[in-house]
């Protein structure tokens, strides 16, 4: 690019156009070496727990032979490395990390089936996490060092140092126990019925997402909004709302953007605590009775699809940062 322009040649359009295609090779080959990465740790890691499945299974007081039948049924009596040679198998072949050892039913077919309720749980929470986050910054940023300023940056920072599941009982105590708006746990019938009962669970989730949130965008406005070309824009005489949500909000997004793509993996932990809180029979209620059964197919297909989605939504983060600010993907 330098040499073409001190030769004042055009630039190669080819060149320009191969770019793009370029960086999202690499993104994908950076995100399929992650999910290589991490298909090996769920592996490993699940088998480094001490215990013993099959004894928790049949018992502290089970024959020789019935620990023998069963080990050999799970595939268990096979050696360390031909257990992983099974286990890529099965993943790259069905989708599945094997047979649940309590359900005696295909790990993927119980994941799938908890799986719509979780993914409702995470989008609620990210929607409305994003939406508050971007009025509060909205309002600190353009009142600052203001009343309103300082109560922004105050009260969500207190929810920061609580626990979710904390939070997640004090809004059943207040909205549920004595207002009476929301159920207690459960969820009801119909979709309709799904989105009430799941809003409490997802304003619980949200509330851990949104201080970082507020923080980094405010910081980011208040950065734009003294830089030089917002200046010429005002004195060009263009209306400040225009400015502040054409120009200046999408100049600020690109680090909450990234941030909250950071924060997809402890959002979707804060979830499945929230689940077992709630009453609520989606992954976290399955990872939990998978642990204290210790049944490590199961954990491992949690394990798994939750690593999986966090790289896809790092993928997809990735991307629209590139749309956001074309110098995150390099020079051509």
């Amino acid at each position: 690019m330098a040499v073409n322009r001190l030769l004042n040649k055009p630039v190669d359009s080819s060149a320009t156009a191969a770019s793009p295609r370029k960086w999202l090779l690499r993104a994908l080959l950076r995100a399929a070496a992650v999910i290589i990465c991490v298909v090996t740790a769920v592996f490993f890691l699940i088998r480094l727990v001490p215990g013993d499945p099959v004894k928790m299974i049949l018992g502290e007081y089970a024959t020789a032979e019935a620990m023998s039948g069963m080990r050999h049924k799970l595939g268990l009596d096979l050696s360390l490395w031909e257990q992983f040679i099974r286990f890529l198998h099965n993943i790259f072949t069905h989708g599945d990390t094997g047979t649940s050892i309590i359900y005696e039913t295909s790990s993927r077919g119980l994941i799938l089936d908890r799986a719509p309720m979780t993914l409702l749980l995470v989008a609620m929470s990210c929607l409305l996490a994003i939406i508050v986050s971007l009025v509060l910054a909205v309002l600190a940023a353009t009142h600052k060092n203001g009343l309103l300023d300082h109560i922004i940056r105050i009260l969500p920072a207190v929810t920061l140092g609580m626990p979710v599941f904390w939070i997640g009982l004090l809004l059943i105590l207040l909205f549920a126990v004595r207002l009476h708006w929301f159920p207690v746990g459960g969820v009801k019938e119909g979709f309709a019925g799904s989105l009430f009962s799941l809003t409490l669970p997802a304003i619980t989730v949200a509330f851990s997402q949104i201080p970082s949130l507020v923080r980094s965008l405010r910081a980011q406005m208040l950065e734009v909004l003294e830089s030089d070309f917002v200046v010429t824009l005002r004195a060009a005489g263009i209306p400040n709302r225009v400015i502040l949500f054409k120009h200046v909000l999408r100049n600020s997004a690109l680090p909450a953007l990234m941030l909250l793509g950071v924060n997809v993996a402890y959002l979707i932990g804060g979830t499945l605590v929230v689940e077992k809180a709630f009453g609520l029979k989606g992954i976290g209620s399955l990872l939990f009775s998978a642990i204290s059964n210790r049944d490590f197919p199961v954990i491992q297909g949690i394990a798994l699809y939750c690593a999986i989605f966090v790289v896809i939504i790092g993928l997809l983060v990735e991307i629209a940062s590139g749309y956001l600010d074309p110098r995150t993907k390099g020079e051509p």
